[in-house]
């Protein structure tokens, strides 16, 4: 029997061509597609669906109920590219014991970290 798979994650928003420009400038996917009205965008094996609902306001209320890692090659390049952007940053980057964090917040204020593990932290997973 074939186990569930986590393959993708819905963002809602009220300006979704918006959001996913920004996540496709800030992040670079590997495909940027679109599917009938739904915007998405892959990462790795992983598929960001962008689209609009109408029960939403425009900035995400309880932003840190669900926080988006994305795990990257070179966080102070995609830092920079972010920067860039005009991104707001709830923690700037830090190294913590040889790897890299960032917490940035999208246009809709959802909190989006960057993390770029240091090969012992990866070992130890």
């Amino acid at each position: 029997m074939r186990r569930p798979v986590l393959d993708s994650m819905l963002l809602a928003s009220t300006d979704p061509d918006r959001l996913r420009d920004w996540y496709a400038a800030a992040l670079e996917p590997e495909e940027k597609t679109d599917v009938g009205v739904i915007r998405v965008l892959k990462y790795g094996g992983f598929h960001l669906l962008i689209d609009t609902r109408a029960d939403i306001a425009d900035k995400n209320a309880e932003p840190g109920r669900v926080i988006l890692n994305f795990d990257v090659a070179d966080a102070r390049a995609v830092v920079a590219r972010m920067e860039g952007l005009g991104v707001t940053w709830l923690a700037e980057l830090e190294d913590r014991d040889g790897s890299l964090f960032a917490t940035a917040i999208d246009p809709d204020g959802n909190y989006v970290q960057i993390i770029q593990l240091s090969e012992a932290h990866r070992a130890a997973m």
